[in-house]
């Protein structure tokens, strides 16, 4: 008889979602899918794009479990795949984006306005989305690490496994992106 699925590490649970088991593929997200909203979120900053992005990331996991290395962490497999699904998000914001550019001017009138009134911001959250936009605002490289190892509290280690590059590299990108980052809030 199996252990209940709370009692099972990822590698196990991962190995009984691939046999059919969607109860432990259901764990599997429960255990995860709140570090993969924050990861999102910090990488996007728009909350209903957040969403759908941790969705699509969640949605590619289960399609790419098979190729999952049980001897390695799923969390550090699973950022590497929301990471690269932000990517994605943001390549198709930029094209989207260069299009709107090109309609005719008319057409920016219709547009509503997605921004909040100042209004209705409280100041802390005022600060919270300068900071997400000001993170979101980093070259990809800078961010990820500044993500996985400040906010997700990944180790040095992981993040490096995660993103494929070595220990130091990782603290070379964390130092430059904390420089950058306290350079946009000064601003």
């Amino acid at each position: 008889m199996t252990p209940p699925l709370p009692d099972l590490t990822d590698g196990e649970l991962a190995k009984l979602a691939l046999n059919g088991q969607q109860r432990a593929y259901r764990e599997l997200m429960r255990r995860h899918r709140d570090g993969v909203y924050r990861l999102v979120l910090a990488q996007i900053a728009d909350r209903d794009e957040t969403v759908d992005v941790t969705q699509e990331a969640f949605i590619s996991a289960f399609a790419a479990l098979a190729r999952f290395d049980r001897a390695r962490s799923f969390r550090a497999w699973m950022a590497r795949i929301a990471i690269n699904k932000c990517h994605d998000w943001a390549r198709r914001r930029a094209v989207r984006r260069f299009f709107t550019f090109a309609r005719p001017m008319e057409d920016a009138l219709d547009i509503p306005d997605a921004a909040a009134s100042p209004e209705d911001q409280l100041v802390h959250a005022a600060a919270h989305a300068r900071l997400l936009a000001a993170i979101a605002s980093l070259p990809p490289k800078l961010k990820d690490v500044l993500i996985l190892r400040t906010i997700e509290d990944f180790s040095q280690a992981e993040v490096a496994d995660a993103l494929g590059v070595t220990t130091k590299a990782v603290e070379m990108r964390l130092y430059r992106a904390r420089a950058a980052l306290a350079d946009l809030l000064r601003d």
